[in-house]
């Protein structure tokens, strides 16, 4: 059976890869299987940190190896949160991030924002390979749901009228920027079989 190692050790994100790689006949692991520590992400891009938590996890092992930095861009804050997102707030933690972004957007007539989703994928031959995918939405002027994490709450996609926390996890992966980039990654997996 093919091992996956996704180089993360957010259970939600793992949660998200699972339901989204559960067709295929892989062995799934994550950070947690390994003997890493920490990786520090010191990228200027999104692909930049995935690709280096990638090259991290290749030092321990030779299987397939997904890396992906995510992020949300407010193009009223100048992209900020961007590649900082989860670091945004000085406590880090997803309710502070998010109360911080609220006070930084309490005087914004453009709400208008992105999540962005870049991928480096190792197969077994150390070739690296780069996937990319995006949501388009707007920031809403309260948390709404229990769904998902990080921004979700507060992230209302174009073309909804609720948020991704408001959605299930099913909903959710058909339009995420994770779900749109790991289809992606789906397609050229399928053609290494």
């Amino acid at each position: 059976m093919k091992q996956i190692v996704i180089a993360t050790a957010n259970a939600h994100k793992l949660q998200e890869y699972q339901s989204l790689l559960e067709h295929l006949k892989v062995e799934i692991f994550s950070l947690r299987d390994f003997d890493i520590g920490y990786i520090e992400e010191t990228g200027e891009t999104f692909f930049d940190n995935a690709k280096i938590k990638a090259l991290a996890v290749r030092k321990v092992t030779n299987s397939l190896i997904i890396a992906d930095d995510s992020g949300l861009e407010v193009f009223a804050l100048d992209n900020k949160p961007g590649i900082h997102s989860r670091r945004f707030s000085k406590a880090a933690t997803d309710a502070s991030n998010n109360k911080l972004l609220l006070e930084k957007m309490a005087s914004k007539a453009d709400r208008s924002a992105r999540f962005v989703t870049a991928v480096c994928l190792i197969d077994e031959a150390g070739n690296i390979n780069r996937f990319e995918g995006e949501l388009h939405g707007y920031i809403h002027t309260a948390c709404e749901g229990t769904h998902g994490f990080g921004y979700d709450p507060l992230f209302i996609p174009v073309g909804y009228t609720k948020t991704l926390a408001e959605m299930d996890q099913t909903e959710k992966n058909k339009i995420s920027h994770r779900g749109r980039c790991l289809r992606k990654v789906l397609a050229f997996l399928e053609d290494l079989d």
